[in-house]
């Protein structure tokens, strides 16, 4: 006796399920902070080519729900989210910190020339890699980018024109952190902690005289209107962190997770690009908008790394932070001497 033949309708509605489930996207969130503005938001810009190219790579098995603005909770929030839950998140010092301390060690002031310094030290570096493993072994999380977030942090006051650190002597700067007030004592300033919230009214009302941020943050806090000199020392790579649940990674066969690692390495790369090639445009932007422009010659860079850096080495030895994650980092830039402590090694490059 033959098998009995479906009709065509009945046929396709016995596949249509199967269909759906086999096609039905994994929806993944992804958290950061900022306004889902590409020009004011260097981050968003690298979001939403990331959720482009995962749904492009992954042929739509994976797709990014993005919540910019902190809408799913601030730093800690959206890390411990991240620990216990299948998602990812674009984590701040503020965020990465806590598990792993020795990430300060990637901030130490004028550790990069430019642009292909640091991506070259993030990229194919040895500390670099010890931090991947230790935020993956204590927290479950997988460290997946480092995310400009807008060039290099730039000196801005409004008092004078900073060109070297004894342009310093006597001013108040508002400070993000413990690390930033030891910076400016090492240069003869002070430094008071004040939340970005309110850097705009700090400045304004002479709380502090000057604070530090790359071209994009002065720009984004209006900055300009309030600050009327912009010191291009270098100081520090502004840079976000890209994390993700490790188990859920872990889980995607070989193939999809594939697909997912290239697509962040090409939304890397992208927003790379942009980013380095919005800097001059917004400099110049805030020239035109009032700001005289400082930019330091060797000689002068030289000087603010010889106080900057060992001021800064004195405060992670006050974090109890391994002197071998310091040593690894300062030979992964590209320092001859890893003791910087000795001002005279410390431009050795």
């Amino acid at each position: 006796m033959k098998a009995p033949c479906l009709k065509p309708l009945a046929a396709a509605a016995l596949l249509t399920p199967l269909l759906a489930t086999a096609q039905a996207a994994t929806t993944v969130d992804l958290s950061y902070n900022g306004a889902p503005d590409p020009d004011k938001n260097a981050v968003h810009a690298f979001a939403t080519h990331l959720q482009t190219l995962v749904k492009e790579k992954t042929d739509g098995e994976i797709e990014l729900k993005l919540y910019p603005n902190s809408m799913l909770g601030e730093e800690q929030e959206r890390m411990e989210q991240t620990m216990n839950s299948p998602s990812l998140n674009v984590a701040s010092f503020a965020g990465m910190s806590p598990v792993v301390p020795e990430i300060f060690v990637s901030a130490i002031p004028f550790l990069f020339d430019d642009f292909e310094d640091a991506r070259r030290f993030f990229d194919e570096g040895e500390y670099w890699q010890q931090v991947e493993e230790d935020l993956r072994e204590r927290a479950g999380l997988e460290l997946l980018a480092v995310v400009e977030e807008g060039g290099f942090l730039a000196f801005t006051n409004n008092k004078r024109p900073i060109a070297s650190p004894e342009d310093f002597e006597g001013l108040r700067f508002r400070a993000m952190d413990p690390s930033q007030v030891a910076l400016y004592e090492a240069f003869g300033a002070s430094g008071t902690p004040i939340p970005w919230t309110d850097t705009y009214m700090g400045l304004k009302t002479g709380v502090a005289d000057g604070q530090m941020n790359p071209p994009m943050y002065i720009i984004l806090g209006s900055l300009n209107e309030v600050q009327d000199y912009l010191t291009l020392a270098n100081i520090q790579y502004s840079d976000q962190f890209l994390v993700g649940n490790a188990a859920m990674i872990d889980g995607w066969d070989d193939e999809l997770r594939q697909a997912f690692l290239d697509a962040v390495e090409e939304a890397n790369d992208r927003a790379r690009e942009y980013n380095e090639s919005k800097v001059e445009e917004r400099i110049a932007y805030l020239a035109d908008n009032g700001m005289e422009v400082i930019r330091p010659n060797d000689d002068q860079l030289a000087a603010f790394r010889e106080l900057g850096q060992p001021a800064y080495l004195d405060w992670l030895k006050e974090q109890d932070i391994d002197p071998n994650y310091i040593d690894t980092a300062l030979e992964d830039a590209g320092f001859d001497d890893g003791d910087v402590d000795d001002n005279d090694d410390s431009d050795s490059r």
